[in-house]
């Protein structure tokens, strides 16, 4: 277990040194120049170059790479162009909206695809298997801002039961999170599907129904365990993009997330803040997918660390 832990993070010590160096580069070739975001339109040559100058930004690709890893591994993410404040300073005080609605969106996904993917499979080849995976084509295909403002219409205009947008309570999370949670639910759906038709065919599902197990039971208690596997690592790969931000649903709910500072850095080209934001996603990435594999062994005993 402790050979198994130690290499995994050896590789992802490894896979956050290439992101950073990737995200770096392609942030160096980036053709919008951010000391004039600083300077405005009407500084003059001179400025501009102090400025440059002052940021270390005239220094070659690979000074400023170097200078930028060595804070990092002391724990300084820079400081924003604009906003003159600390990089993990901004991104700590979105983390928690972040997670909450990471959480929350997880959470819906996970009722709704694994629901789908289950009645599905039970019913395979019938009318409410074909509804479902229609249903789950169009969840999947559908654009954020589309769903976000059809259930922001419905259930905050319309009927009233939701505010339009904001953060602080219960009721500002759920439209967010049910609309991430049906964006998300299709490839759940599809997954949980085709795992649990593999596993209703195995040997031992056929001997739990020739003993006369309730067919609630087997699916529950015999199926449903080894057919979840495959999902447990999309949450890993999920908690990644949420954590990143999902920055279309973010503005329409003003929800004030990491995907807001993010775009709002894009935008002004803040390169500290597009870094820090880009290694924190690649991290919980890494860190959900080495969770996953760390939770599958307790809910399959069959599969082991190697």
């Amino acid at each position: 277990m402790a050979a198994y832990l130690l290499r995994r993070l050896v590789q992802a010590a490894l896979i956050l040194v290439g992101v950073s160096f990737v995200t770096f580069f392609l942030l160096y070739v980036l053709p919008a120049d951010p000391v004039r975001q600083i300077a405005g339109r009407a500084a003059t040559a001179e400025t501009v170059e102090n400025i440059r100058q002052q940021l270390g930004l005239d220094q070659p690709f690979i000074v400023q790479y170097a200078r930028y890893m060595g804070a990092l591994f002391q724990g300084d993410m820079g400081r924003s162009y604009l906003q003159k404040t600390e990089v993990s300073e901004l991104i700590w005080s979105r983390l928690p909206a972040t997670l909450l609605l990471m959480a929350g969106a997880i959470f819906c996904e996970l009722v709704l695809g694994l629901t789908m993917g289950i009645l599905a499979a039970l019913w395979r080849g019938r009318t409410l298997d074909q509804t479902l995976m229609v249903t789950s084509f169009v969840t999947v295909s559908a654009p954020q801002f589309v769903v976000s403002l059809l259930l922001l219409y419905v259930f905050a205009v319309k009927l009233g039961w939701f505010p339009i947008g904001g953060y602080g309570t219960f009721a500002h999370l759920v439209l967010p999170a049910v609309t991430l949670g049906i964006l998300g639910s299709g490839w759940y759906s599809r997954m949980m599907r085709s795992s649990m038709i593999d596993v209703l065919r195995a040997d031992y599902i056929r001997t739990a129904r020739a003993k006369g197990l309730a067919r609630g039971r087997i699916v529950l208690r015999h199926a449903l365990p080894n057919a979840i596997l495959p999902v447990i690592a999309m949450i890993g790969i999920d908690i990644g993009i949420f954590m990143g931000g999902i920055v279309v649903v973010e503005s329409v709910f003003g929800w004030p997330g990491i995907g807001q500072l993010a775009w709002q850095a894009i935008q002004r080209v803040d390169i500290p803040i597009i870094m820090g934001v880009t290694l924190v996603s690649a991290c919980a990435i890494v860190l959900g997918n080495l969770l996953a594999d760390l939770v599958a062994p307790f809910i399959d005993p069959r599969i082991r660390l190697r």
